[in-house]
């Protein structure tokens, strides 16, 4: 089933009791990244690559894309939670989700399908590690790794990891001919492709197997939208001149 087909959505089954109450953060201002300058950027334009593909169109409910919210795991202590730079669940009620401010999966029908972290000097070892096993052990279906610098935190460029009988097992990452780190992801039905470049850090690349045409970053999909819009309005600017000039010939032909 491709990654943007609609999907069955499990009834959410929200709680009666008070789940704020004993709650040692604030769900409304979620942590900020450690390395927030060094990983925002990337992770923003990451989301926004995913939530137009996945979602397709703006009224959407079953698709969950967000990153550096709470994730909770445990049921008898909300303040037991991780933080993942993205991550995407499925066939869920977002809308539930989003009210409610934070993940909780049991209430949710289920954990999310795939989680991604972006390496960085303070979370590098995180990742790899005790994140890790956390995602294995609430049942994260997919877990991708990507190091921006070729792998000076995480020791190389790109991981991915599927959940198989309880444990994550690597998936298949094929080098190309120039260099670049490729993967698939069952889950999203994308390519996921580190580029090295030559001056600055390579970001994650998203490619659509089906056309392999990559998935437009926001900037250039605004320079689209906004090149369509005026060349629109050249064209309606066009026919209403073509429209006065008939019009006026009308009137030379009546005299």
């Amino acid at each position: 089933m491709p990654a943007n087909a609609r999907y069955e959505m499990i009834p959410y089954q929200r709680e009666d009791r008070d789940i704020y109450a004993g709650l040692e953060f604030d769900p409304d201002e979620p942590e900020p990244l450690p390395d927030a300058m060094y990983q925002e950027r990337v992770l923003l334009e990451i989301k926004y690559l995913l939530t137009h593909y996945l979602t397709d169109n703006p009224g959407r409910s079953d698709v969950l894309v967000s990153g550096n919210t709470f994730l909770c795991y445990d049921r008898s202590n909300l303040n037991r939670y991780i933080t993942p730079d993205c991550y995407v669940a499925l066939g869920i009620d977002e809308a539930a989700i989003r009210s409610r401010r934070l993940y909780l999966p049991w209430e949710a029908g289920k954990p999310p399908d795939l989680a991604l972290e972006m390496a960085s000097e303070s979370t590098a070892d995180d990742d790899t590690g005790g994140k890790r096993r956390l995602y294995e052990s609430i049942g994260v279906g997919e877990y991708w790794r990507f190091d921006a610098t070729g792998g000076d935190y995480y020791g190389e460029p790109l991981v991915g990891e599927r959940l198989i009988d309880g444990r994550y097992q690597r998936m298949e990452i094929t080098r190309q001919p120039d260099g670049a780190l490729r993967g698939y992801s069952p889950t999203l039905d994308l390519r996921l492709v580190w580029q090295p470049q030559p001056q600055d850090e390579a970001w994650l690349c998203l490619y659509a197997p089906a056309t392999g045409q990559g998935l437009l970053p926001y900037t250039q999909r605004r320079r689209r939208a906004e090149a369509a819009a005026k060349a629109n309005a050249r064209a309606a600017a066009a026919e209403e001149e073509n429209r006065n000039l008939r019009e006026q010939l009308r009137r030379l032909l009546d005299r």
